[in-house]
């Protein structure tokens, strides 16, 4: 799967801090249809990409408390798409009036061998999975619905099983710093989705 659009602007000096804004819910596997069929009429591109990836999670522990995580993904179904290399910060859910939740994201191709640099540097795999769905785009907004899968057998990703009855939904924009206005425009789309899906600021922290 592609790497997410960046808004483009200069920079004058060292790197743009990039930030993910996120809403999520989830949707059970019969009433899938129905909200592709919604999302065909709200976004820009009436027939979704596809994609099939597989995401491998890595983590280092140190001297902190919580390891340090980085998350490997490539595509299962385009060859010769580079793997990609993410990083995601810890959530800022503290802002009431910020309607997303949001969290320092850097996301960057690599090459073929990235497990094999991760490996040597001394992270080690903590869980992996296959994500199936379709993507959609609104603007620079990302809408995602997929399904996970477990991996039965490690490494070997034609041996899956479904997590759930149920596929998650991502609504997502990848935006310089500071422009906490975006989760205006995330409020007001996921608004037009309901009932179908309801669109939440989920605390990761509240899962575990």
């Amino acid at each position: 799967m592609e790497a997410p659009p960046v808004t483009m602007m200069p920079v004058t000096g060292g790197t743009i801090n990039m930030m993910e804004y996120l809403l999520q819910g989830s949707v059970l596997d019969h009433s899938l249809e129905s909200l592709i069929h919604r999302l065909r009429g709200l976004c820009d591109n009436m027939e979704p990409e596809t994609f099939l990836d597989h995401e491998m999670v890595f983590l280092l522990k140190g001297q902190q408390a919580s390891p340090f995580v980085l998350r490997g993904r490539r595509s299962m179904d385009r060859t010769g798409a580079p793997w990609h290399l993410r990083y995601l910060g810890q959530p800022e859910m503290g802002d009431k009036n910020r309607h997303a939740l949001v969290r320092n994201c850097v996301d960057i191709a690599t090459s073929e061998n990235l497990t094999d640099f991760l490996m040597e540097m001394g992270f080690r795999m903590d869980h992996e999975f296959v994500a199936k769905g379709h993507l959609f785009r609104k603007g620079i907004m990302k809408i995602m619905v997929y399904k996970i899968f477990r991996i039965l057998v490690p490494g070997n990703t034609d041996s899956i099983e479904a997590l759930s009855l149920s596929y998650l939904v991502e609504l997502s924009v990848v935006a310089p710093a500071g422009q906490d206005m975006v989760s205006d425009d995330m409020r007001n789309f996921a608004e037009q989705l309901k009932p179908l899906v309801h669109l939440e600021k989920i605390d990761p922290k509240r899962l575990m």
